[in-house]
């Protein structure tokens, strides 16, 4: 190591205030990083820079590189036999001010990058006397040759700078694992964080806080994407059960048949897949509460057997005789007008007056937009932990972007929206393109839409029956022929757009007469 007494103390000075600097704050590690290079370059005064880490199976790789062609560098692998690669392996410094004539020097980033190295000063990054990185300066400024002085400064900063940046990474881990754990702590493991700033849905809590003290069986409706499940789970928690099961059920996922194996279990022999006996999920939530999400889905056989169990809090597995007596709260959800499924035929009324008991209409996000900021800041800080991107908020035009857009997918497409603006996007902040939405329709489009809804009325006027209902069927008929065309006919991408489940597309396609 060079004498650290040849430094002049404007270099003292400055090393004094990097120091400070580099360990006031770990939040960023990336910008600590690019603060220790422009240090290096201020201090010897040099064109290029570039910081290397040593990973933990002997690989070198470019975290960051400044200058010129910084950003075409920091792509290109480095060798084990380069220059940085002999740093590492003997764990000393270089000076080199004729870098073209040492056989360790790669000409590989000059030939990518066309940017050419006259001299070089290259100095391991210690802790505990174990090379972790290396730190490069590239071209002294005034075609000087880089000297002793410059090797001392610089070793100072480079151990300097290897201790702040293991803080950093122990610090961002240690912030990480803090992070998970009190979200697990707060909501449980089994049960997911909820969000809200909005009047409506604060109220409709002050609403759960109330219900979920009795056993009063409960009725949520809203649109797909609302986040129906997580009311279900604050009437569970916030409820005597908390400590019992809170079992959750998809009835759209499986057909009759099966949904009703699921619902009351089987016994052995019971079909020809029965090989042993089963309980279903009304018997292993017993004590605790059991959610029916897609409640609408429910074929009229199922419909009767849950009444009874409404009712009684009775119930017979598949192939037996023998009477299970179950204490069950039952939560049930659907985006579906029950109501006008009852009118119709598809749903009976006495379960629907069974069910909707307490009715929890949860509104769409459009119309509680003061969740949307605090949603959304949720979401970027659980992605940007998985995806390992440092963001740290929305840029103005983001925030525009996201209060404007409709939302027609609700809660679930403004999480999909983040997951995918923090796979796509740069940190530190979101921008509005990388959310791929649109905001508002132009007036031109807004005129398209408009004409296009008058086309499709035109559709689906009957003259001979101009009912309501005839008429929804033949706009419903339509319109998924339509999505299904844009689809090559494939259900379940036809069922994402449409916010239903697949299963619900096949029965809609025999329903509506759809080929």
């Amino acid at each position: 190591m060079s004498d650290l007494n040849s430094l002049s103390l404007e270099q003292l000075k400055t090393l004094i205030e990097i120091n400070g600097r580099i360990n006031s704050n770990y939040s960023d590690i990336n910008a600590l990083l690019v603060y220790i290079l422009e240090s290096a370059m201020r201090l010897v005064h040099c064109e290029s820079s570039s910081l290397l880490l040593n990973k933990e199976n002997g690989s070198l790789r470019f975290v960051v590189a400044l200058g010129p062609k910084g950003a075409e560098a920091k792509n290109i692998p480095v060798a084990k036999n380069s220059i940085a690669g002999w740093v590492v392996e003997n764990n000393k410094s270089l000076i080199l001010n004729n870098v073209a004539s040492d056989p360790r020097f790669s000409t590989t980033v000059q030939e990518k990058t066309g940017y050419v190295s006259r001299n070089m000063l290259a100095i391991p990054m210690r802790v505990k006397g174990k090379c972790i990185g290396v730190i490069e300066l590239l071209n002294k400024a005034e075609q000087l040759a880089f000297n002793d002085d410059d090797l001392a400064v610089l070793e100072s900063l480079a151990d300097q700078a290897a201790i702040a940046y293991i803080n950093a990474d122990s610090y961002r881990s240690a912030k990480d694992k803090i992070s998970v754990l009190s979200s697990k702590i707060e909501n449980g493991s089994d049960y997911h964080p909820f969000v809200a700033r909005s009047a409506a849905v604060l109220d409709l809590i002050r609403v759960i806080d109330e219900v979920a003290k009795t056993n009063t069986t409960i009725l949520i409706t809203g649109e797909s994407g609302v986040g129906k499940e997580l009311f279900a789970e604050q009437l569970h928690i916030k409820g005597s059960r908390r400590e019992k099961p809170f079992v959750r059920v998809n009835c759209a996922a499986l057909s009759p048949a099966l949904l009703e194996s699921e619902l009351f279990g089987h016994v052995k022999g019971a079909f020809t897949d029965a090989v042993t006996d089963r309980i279903g999920r009304f018997e292993a939530s017993d004590g605790g509460t059991i959610f029916l999400d897609e409640i609408g889905e429910l074929s009229l056989d199922l419909q009767a057997k849950l009444l009874r169990v409404l009712q009684e809090h009775k119930f017979e597995k598949v192939g037996s005789n023998e009477t299970i007596s179950v204490d069950v709260r039952v939560v049930a959800a659907t985006n579906r007008n029950l109501e006008q499924m009852v009118q119709d035929g598809n749903f009976r009324s006495d379960l629907y007056y069974r069910l909707n008991v307490v009715p929890l209409n949860i509104p769409p996000l459009r119309e509680r937009k003061d969740d949307i900021e605090p949603l959304a800041s949720f979401f970027l800080d659980r992605f940007s932990r998985e995806t390992k991107k440092n963001f740290t908020g929305f840029s103005q035009a983001a925030l525009r972007t996201l209060y404007d857009y409709y939302w027609p997918g609700n809660v679930r497409e403004l999480e999909n929206s983040i997951e995918r603006a923090c796979v796509l996007g740069k940190p530190p902040m979101v921008q509005a393109e990388d959310l791929r939405i649109n905001a508002l329709p132009s007036a031109d489009s807004a005129s398209s839409a408009s004409k296009e809804i008058s086309d499709f009325a035109s559709e689906v006027y009957d003259e001979d029956d101009k009912t309501l209902k005839t008429a929804i069927n033949r706009f419903k008929a339509a319109y998924i022929t339509k999505i299904l065309n844009e689809t090559s006919w494939n259900q379940t991408e036809a069922g994402k757009i449409l916010g239903i489940q697949r299963t619900y597309v096949s029965r809609l396609l025999n329903e509506l007469n759809i080929r």
